[in-house]
């Protein structure tokens, strides 16, 4: 009975000091919300700052439900872990951000915090927007402050347990998230860090290019090498692998056009990533984009002359008979007899590094689903793909992918029936 005791006491104390350790990470760096700050109007120029800052966070696009109002929340976000619903972000007192203080839209953006001191869930990517400014912080909160109110309550989540809970948030946000403005690095040019501090911060781009954890924790920090978007079933490549989305050898301007106008000489955008053209990039001033540019380009990677090969697919002659065929009456009218392309039309299949990078997923859903471009001012008519799902079967597209990452120079491993059929489900639920 005495040992029972001690062991129960032992236990009472370990979990009393787990809960401090996890309360303290969760206080680093607070807010004060209450400490006295001069009250002043918002300027003109700091309105219109922050609406530009809004785009380059693409703030509407998680904000705003289709059919709904600008910024007025409503709009499901799928995780693993259930539905994020997100904020009323427009300046209505009872169910948006109308009694707000800058403080607190400051605590939301750096802790991660409500209002309330409620703990936010990281489908607010507050791991990236805690490296913002409090100036930024500010004029995005003017902005917002700026926008008709509408009344539209909160929706609650619909999360499984236990990720439902504070308590289980707080935990991982105790693993997981520091908060910390932009440091810039004085080894760098000034261009360089507003580079970082937009492709780190507001533009939030490792939730999609960094890989993630069981419990949805980037796994590799910011380091942009690559990763699959939870519930999207989209790829969002490494922006470091001169294999997958690397730019090191780019000319800057072509990686300005990419981000402006959702093609280059090189690439053009499709899926998520044609959603961020369309709803921010194309809108950022040309040294931001230039300043972002900069800093992808100098992306540590691996040099293409050491980087690791793919190993072709091995297939039967039947089959590779087969994939021709199918390209011949499904392919070679946009791309090319031989994946040529047409240029500012239809991407070359030959050479091109999205055909046959180590993950297929991307190949498989535009074939699926179609591929398309954004409509920009640089390209307001883009062609398009149309989608192939009810024309192709599962054998069929994994056949005739096959034959074009292995076609015309390409060099990489097959694509199977079981992902086509996989990555099918999955996109029609």
């Amino acid at each position: 009975m005495k040992r029972l005791l001690k062991w129960l006491a032992g236990l009472s104390v370990a979990a009393g000091v787990l809960a401090a350790v996890v309360w303290t990470l969760n206080i680093q760096d607070e807010v004060d919300v209450n400490a006295p700050v001069a009250a002043a109007a918002p300027s003109e120029q700091q309105i219109a700052r922050g609406a530009y800052l809004a785009r380059a966070g693409n703030c509407a696009g998680c904000h705003t439900a289709p059919g709904g109002a600008d910024y007025a929340g409503g709009k499901g976000i799928p995780t693993p872990f259930g539905t994020v619903f997100t904020s009323n972000l427009t300046p209505d007192d009872k169910t948006g951000i109308g009694s707000w203080s800058p403080a607190h839209f400051w605590r939301a953006m750096h802790n991660g915090r409500s209002k309330d001191g409620r703990l936010l869930y990281p489908a607010f990517p507050y791991t990236n927007y805690t490296q913002v400014t409090r100036e930024d912080s500010d004029a995005l909160f003017a902005y917002l402050g700026s926008l008709p109110p509408v009344v539209q309550p909160n929706q609650p989540h619909g999360l499984q347990f236990p990720f439902q809970s504070q308590a289980a948030l707080a935990v991982w946000r105790a693993l997981y998230f520091r908060p910390g403005v932009f440091e810039a690095d004085t080894r760098q040019s000034m261009e360089w860090n507003r580079g970082a501090y937009l492709v780190q911060g507001l533009g939030h781009c490792s939730a999609c290019h960094s890989a993630r954890n069981a419990l949805g924790a980037t796994t590799q920090g910011l380091n942009l090498a690559g990763g699959l978007i939870p519930m999207q079933n989209w790829y969002a490549p490494s922006l470091s692998s001169p294999q997958e989305a690397g730019v090191a050898g780019w000319r800057e301007a072509d990686i300005v056009s990419l981000l402006q106008h959702g093609v280059s000489p090189q690439a053009s955008v499709a899926g998520p990533m044609a959603e961020v053209v369309l709803r921010s990039t194309q809108h950022l001033s040309a040294s931001d984009l230039g300043a972002m540019a900069k800093y992808l380009q100098q992306l540590p990677g691996t040099p293409v002359a050491t980087a690791p090969q793919p190993a072709a697919a091995k297939v039967t002659p039947g089959t590779a008979a087969k994939g021709a065929k199918l390209y011949e009456q499904h392919c070679a009218q946009c791309h090319g007899a031989s994946g040529e392309g047409v240029p500012k039309a239809y991407p070359a299949l030959a050479g091109n590094r999205a055909v046959t990078m180590t993950q297929t997923v991307n190949l498989v859903q535009i074939v699926l689903a179609g591929g398309y471009a954004p409509a920009t001012e640089g390209n307001p008519r883009p062609f398009g793909m149309p989608p192939f799902v009810l024309v192709m079967n599962d054998e069929d597209i994994a056949t005739v992918l096959t034959h074009i990452r292995n076609a015309w120079g390409n060099q990489a491993s097959e694509v199977t029936p079981i992902e086509v059929n996989r990555i099918r489900a999955n996109s029609a639920r």
